[in-house]
């Protein structure tokens, strides 16, 4: 059966859930030969008031090309699109950061396109939230309310875990109200997923279903560990794989958004790939784990940090790496001008490389902020155009066509420059756009609709 990877957020449409009573039980004795039995309860009662629903409503547009055929009987002032608009509504989870100034974490497609937001707290209390930003590529929007007598949750480092480690996830899953479930960190450092552009789950066996999006992923403790995100579900259910965004990643974010009102990522300058047997055994290496560097950008934070091609990035400020998204995920949530160490393996020896990263506008973007077919692309400047560095496995942009490799030289016959003007030029088109692509010695067209 096919994987289907989903967003952990449900829409509300009709949506029914069969519920059936079972018999009744006799209750469970608080101990057992005068010792207390173990329970999660105790933790929960001061945990679950941090997390919130969120209730989300707006109207979607959709637009569609007009045939040819049918424009001829309307005439010259025909449209040449239709389009529509449906309201909408939604459900998600939050997690309360800050109590004193209200501050909510959530993931951005939870209130992607929302007129209105809507806060209800595990009290009953019910609050309208103002949207402070969000970011499309990590998944992550912060919210504000004005209330008082709220409870915020405190920070695991996200950077100390373990497979192994208990996890209990909360959330509100199919508007049932609030939910908890328990279980374990399965996998860390997931990603090549195509869920996100940029992805280093946390894995967690924990159910996690429609509705727990922005919910939270605590540890035994009652600490933040991660907010949950999305479940491979292949019936559309909980299969016992779901992942969160690392806690540390969500505050670095935070904290850009709350300086800037916007995500000012920093970029590192470099193109890689995965290291795999064949690349390790080539460079002689006994490490499966690692970001393997085929080209330094000039005038990159790399490149004048020293970095150099064949090197092999293996953790990022005492963290390690396992694999080239891993890299990015880590470095896209740093703003632009923090200062990182790099540990890389050159010619067999360790090295360390402290880099101050650079503003990403200036060398590589986010193709999902310029079309919705380009997400999953990473671009940056070239000489001919604009560069694709990577492509996310089963993203719009692979299934599009896209490779990494690639070269954008032009949009509907229209030369492209650089970043700035392929941004210009894709906000310009209408209906269907031609990607001139240059693609090694040949020249190809991929259409975007």
């Amino acid at each position: 059966m096919k994987k289907r990877l989903l967003f952990a957020s449900a829409a509300i449409l009709s949506a029914s859930v069969s519920l059936t009573s079972l018999p009744a039980t006799a209750a469970l004795p608080a101990t057992v030969d005068g010792q207390a039995l173990p329970s999660l309860a105790p933790m929960l009662e001061r945990v679950t008031p941090a997390v919130v629903a969120v209730n989300v409503s707006g109207t979607q547009t959709s637009r569609q090309g007009v045939p040819d055929m049918f424009r001829y009987f309307f005439g010259p002032n025909a449209p040449e699109e239709q389009v529509r608009e449906r309201p909408f509504r939604g459900l998600g989870s939050g997690v309360i950061i800050n109590a004193k100034e209200g501050y909510i974490v959530t993931n951005h497609h939870v209130i992607e396109g929302a007129d209105t937001i809507k806060i209800g707290l595990n009290d009953g209390r019910e609050y309208e939230a103002e949207l402070i930003g969000s970011d499309a590529e990590s998944d992550v929007a912060l919210l504000k309310i004005e209330a008082k007598n709220l409870t915020e949750l405190d920070d695991a480092n996200s950077d100390q875990l373990r497979v192994g480690d208990f996890s209990v996830a909360i959330g509100n899953p199919f508007g049932l109200g609030q939910t908890v479930t328990s279980g374990i960190v399965s996998a860390l450092g997931r990603s090549g997923l195509g869920i996100e552009s940029l992805e280093n789950f946390i894995q967690t066996d924990a159910a996690i279903n429609s509705g727990n999006s922005g919910g939270a992923l605590v540890n035994l403790r009652g600490e933040l560990i991660g907010i949950n995100t999305a479940i491979v579900a292949p019936g559309g259910g909980n299969v016992g794989i779901g992942f969160a965004i690392p806690i540390n990643m969500v505050n670095n974010l935070v904290d850009q958004i709350l300086e800037f009102g916007e995500v000012r990522r920093g970029v590192l300058g470099v193109l890689g790939r995965e290291l795999d047997n064949e690349l390790a055994q080539a460079f002689g290496l006994e490490t499966k784990h690692g970001a393997f560097v085929s080209q330094v950008m000039e005038d990159s934070a790399a490149d004048k940090a020293g970095l150099q091609a064949g090197d092999i990035i293996v953790s990022i400020n005492g963290n390690p790496i396992k694999s080239f998204q891993a890299l990015r995920a880590k470095v896209g949530t740093y703003g632009a001008g923090a200062k990182v160490t790099l540990v890389v393996i050159r010619d067999g020896k360790k090295k360390n490389f402290k880099v101050t990263l650079a503003q990403a506008d200036m060398e590589t973007a986010s193709a999902e902020s310029l079309h919705p077919a380009l997400t999953g692309a990473e671009l940056a400047n070239h000489d001919d155009g604009v560069q694709i560095t990577s492509v996310a496995n089963n993203s719009p942009a692979a299934r599009a066509g896209l490779q990494e490799g690639d070269v954008i030289v032009g949009v509907n016959r229209s030369r492209v420059q650089g970043l700035k003007a392929l941004r210009e030029q894709l906000d310009d088109a209408s209906g269907a756009i031609a990607l001139n692509i240059k693609r090694g010695n040949s020249s190809l067209y991929l259409v975007l609709r």
